[in-house]
């Protein structure tokens, strides 16, 4: 049985993510979603939050879980069996930062190898950083996000108060 990995924030999950997702799981018998908790950057969503936004988003797919996981991706990857890590492309930009990635944990786990999906054309703009703007913006983000995150985003935002002071702190070592 081949087991893959699809690790990242998803802070939040975007239809961009599900692509990849849904169609990793097309190729691989058994797909971990995996939820990096500990991320060098500010959250919006706690790790909690985004696995049950994830696993809300992927409910029905039989050969797919999601999971929060620490520490390096590679040793997670082998923990769950998987022996392919699957990233997501969006631009050329993506593929200089996850070309880097790729040969990184080449040398930590030769045993697990990286293959890169391109996102389908429709989604390739999207991110969750540009969504997160746009609704805190006021703008629209139906078609960028399942209903269920923007619930999220908005029971979110009012929970942060006017000057945000609810936002998830990412606290670093």
């Amino acid at each position: 049985m081949t087991k893959a990995l699809y690790p990242g924030t998803f802070d939040p999950v975007t239809y961009g993510h599900i692509d990849i997702a849904t169609r990793a799981a097309k190729i691989f018998e058994y797909l971990t979603v995996a939820i990096y908790d500990q991320p060098l950057k500010n959250l919006f969503f706690s790790t909690a939050e985004r696995v049950e936004m994830m696993r809300e988003a992927l409910r029905g797919y039989t050969n797919i879980e999601v999971e929060s996981y620490s520490g390096l991706t590679v040793n997670f990857a082998r923990q769950k069996g998987a022996r392919v890590i699957v990233r997501g492309l969006r631009v050329v930009y993506d593929f200089e930062l996850e070309y880097q990635m790729a040969l990184t944990n080449y040398k930590l786990a030769p045993d697990v190898d990286t293959v890169c999906l391109m996102t389908s054309q429709e989604y390739a703009f999207v991110s969750s950083s540009i969504v997160k703007e746009i609704f805190l913006a006021g703008g629209c983000v139906e078609g960028l996000v399942p209903p269920h995150v923007i619930g999220a985003l908005g029971r979110k935002v009012a929970s942060l108060g006017d000057k945000g002071e609810g936002r998830v702190k990412l606290v670093s070592w």
